[in-house]
């Protein structure tokens, strides 16, 4: 498990890839020019999308340290490659401040006029505390990526404090979720839910947490099906049972979106509280009635179906095939919370597609960027040593999926 095990990226996969980021720029641009009110929606999709898959990073790598998880050791350079993108997408959700008079509706002088339902949202939904909140969540999310990072860098370097840097990960692990769980609720009304003010849902943070950490399940889980694919060294390193813990997961937390996506959708169509069934009117009629049923089967009862067997939780070709579904599935669930707020009916235009290619290879590029500058396995990690004294010495120990 010490192995230092060194990842470079072909330039068969970097060109394709840049090529793709160059395009999504100039696609951007061109909408911008073109057609901003359908231009700054689009960036608001694809930028909360990646934003929110390296930040359920921290969070996959958070839950496993705060558990005292002991079957993920060996994936941790996986999730930690993912949030390291963290800087640059975040820039790109700054940026989106420049288009807020098309993406929010309350920016307008007469927003809240004759409308007594938004009283207690106006001092809420004012633009510095809206650019504060958003600036702050930011800030400590890219703080805590690189605090995690710098942490477990130290322990492949100086092996003498593996056991305090250990202990030191799990407190920032701690806090972060902490951390969290406040600020995510926070982007996810100041982002989302805000593009009608006049709606509201209890649900709702949670509801797009969700979604936003079976995502982040389906990428790490995608990337270690490719990289045990790619090399004989790491398919040591990734076992079959961490594949099938990781597809247990992503059917464990496919079926928890789900259940809170009925929750959410039942009670307010129950309730039939006038203020409530605005939202769910436009996406249960009409052409988005058939997004609104594809949502539902990309983001669960495809993956619910397909893994429900144990033996295909431990297949990489079915694994990897469910993670393309979620993370496709997901973008999806976004599309459906942002666009029909902009538009009467579903247009997946030329340029929308490649920006959101665009905005997937810069991800990709960033991710495979961070995972060559370290070794892929940690180094000196205490977890990873006395799994491995432990196999020195014949001594059988299992129960948390630990291939030895």
């Amino acid at each position: 498990m010490s192995e230092d095990l060194s990842f470079a990226i072909s330039a068969r996969n970097w060109l394709p890839a840049t090529g793709l980021v160059v395009l999504g720029a100039g696609a951007a641009f061109y909408e911008l020019y073109a057609d901003p009110q359908r231009a700054w929606p689009t960036l608001l999709l694809n930028g909360f999308y990646v934003t929110s898959l390296a930040v359920s990073a921290i969070f996959f790598l958070a839950v496993q340290r705060a558990t005292g998880a002991r079957w993920s050791a060996s994936l941790r350079r996986i999730p930690e490659a993912l949030m390291l993108a963290l800087p640059v997408v975040a820039f790109l959700m700054l940026v989106l401040f420049v288009g807020r008079d098309t993406i929010f509706p309350w920016t307008r002088p007469d927003a809240f006029d004759h409308t007594p339902s938004f009283a207690g949202k106006i001092q809420y939904l004012r633009m510095p505390w809206l650019v504060a909140r958003t600036v702050a969540a930011l800030i400590l999310w890219t703080v805590f990526a690189l605090l995690m990072r710098r942490a477990s860098l130290d322990q492949d370097e100086r092996p003498e404090m593996a056991l305090i840097l250990h202990r030191r990960l799990t407190r920032y692990a701690i806090v972060f979720i902490a951390v969290f769980a406040v600020t995510f609720t926070l982007m996810s009304f100041d982002w989302i839910i805000s593009l009608e003010p006049d709606w509201f849902s209890t649900m709702f943070a949670v509801y797009v947490f969700a979604g936003t950490f079976v995502q982040g399940i389906a990428a790490i889980t995608l990337a270690a099906v490719l990289l045990r694919r790619s090399s004989f060294s790491w398919r040591n390193c990734i076992s079959e049972d961490q594949l099938h813990d990781l597809g247990k997961m992503m059917f464990a937390f496919s079926t928890f979106w789900a259940y809170i996506w009925t929750c959410q959708y039942l009670l307010i169509w129950y309730g039939n509280i006038p203020e409530e069934i605005t939202y769910y009117l436009p996406r249960t009629n009409g052409p988005w009635l058939y997004f609104f049923a594809l949502n539902l089967m990309m983001n669960w009862v495809i993956p619910f179906v397909v893994l429900l067997s144990a033996s295909r939780k431990r297949s990489p070709k079915i694994l990897a095939a469910m993670s393309i579904v979620l993370l496709l599935g997901h973008w999806l669930d976004l599309y459906l919370l942002i666009m029909p707020t902009f538009h009467s009916t579903p247009s997946l235009v030329l340029p929308e597609v490649v920006i959101a290619a665009g905005y997937m290879a810069l991800l990709f590029l960033l991710f495979v960027n961070a995972l060559a500058r370290a070794p892929i396995v940690p180094l000196n990690d205490p977890i990873l040593n006395y799994e491995e004294l432990a196999h020195d010495h014949d001594v059988i120990h299992r129960p948390f999926g630990v291939n030895l």
